[in-house]
């Protein structure tokens, strides 16, 4: 069993943050039956659904009752969002039952002080409503040596807003119970135009996680924004024989040695991180 699925339930965002690759797929997003059958399908595969690939999540007009379907059948839904519409849609996200969600503060990058002040600030009220009602937070600080001394002041303006213990801890912050800070650097994505990166390579894609795009699309991992591996589509193929496929097991045998089956792998960044 995976660890994690992630099913983009739209690949269409109300951002365009310059880390973020982006793809070049037509807009979609999927329905409630397309939903519904995937999670009929990935009943033996996992038990935690990450709604995202690409996309922002909180743009679909189903994603609650995307996750109360979710709920009824065993999953734990998992949300990554930018957060400019929690204001407006939080309330959905707790009221439908998401076990988990994370806020990408490193998506501010333009606007005045003023603005940044107020996105913080919605954020960590959402933060604490969420996690005083059992749903684990993380601030996502993804953006080492990026930020322009954002990240300072968002930690700054978090101090004022939210009553914690502030422990440091070696992949960020608990702030307190259910609700913590995370840092990261910046990662390229793979991408077909790109040099190789080295001769060796590691990646988790198809050990404890593969992706679903909007299109029904499977591809290996949470990077793969293009569907360049494409390995099958969930929609009309039988998802064991998706992940058994010779182009999925010769993935997952050449990661065991340091090697990548994929063009696309020898250009990912990712891949060398865990050498």
């Amino acid at each position: 069993m995976y660890n994690k699925v992630y099913v983009e339930i739209t690949n269409i965002c109300n951002m365009n943050c310059s880390f973020c690759h982006g793809h070049s797929r037509a807009p979609r997003q999927m329905t409630r039956d397309e939903f519904s059958l995937i999670l009929d399908k990935l009943k033996e595969q996992t038990k935690y659904i990450y709604y995202h690939l690409m996309g922002e999540p909180l743009t679909h007009p189903m994603l609650p009752e995307f996750i109360k379907m979710a709920g009824e059948r065993g999953y734990k839904s998992i949300i990554t969002t930018n957060g400019t519409l929690l204001k407006k849609r939080g309330d959905e996200l707790l009221a439908a039952g998401v076990h988990k969600v994370n806020l990408s503060l490193h998506s501010f990058e333009t606007g005045s002080k003023q603005d940044h002040e107020c996105y913080v600030t919605e954020l960590a009220n959402f933060a604490k409503k969420a996690s005083d009602n059992g749903v684990i937070v993380v601030f996502r600080l993804w953006n080492n040596g990026f930020d322009n001394g954002k990240n300072e002041t968002a930690i700054n303006l978090l101090k004022e807003k939210i009553s914690g213990e502030w422990a440091q801890n070696t992949r960020g912050i608990r702030i307190r119970e259910k609700l913590y800070i995370e840092y990261g650097g910046r990662f390229k994505w793979p991408d077909k135009e790109a040099t190789i990166k080295g001769d060796r390579y590691f990646c988790y894609g198809l050990k404890d996680q593969f992706g679903i795009l909007a299109d029904g699309t499977v591809v290996p991992c949470c990077l793969d924004s293009d569907g360049v591996i494409n390995l099958g589509n969930i929609f009309s193929d039988d998802i064991d024989s998706i992940l058994n496929s010779k182009r999925a097991t010769d993935i997952v045998e050449g990661f065991k040695c340091g090697k990548a089956s994929e063009d696309l792998c020898k250009r990912c960044g990712y891949a060398q991180r865990f050498l």
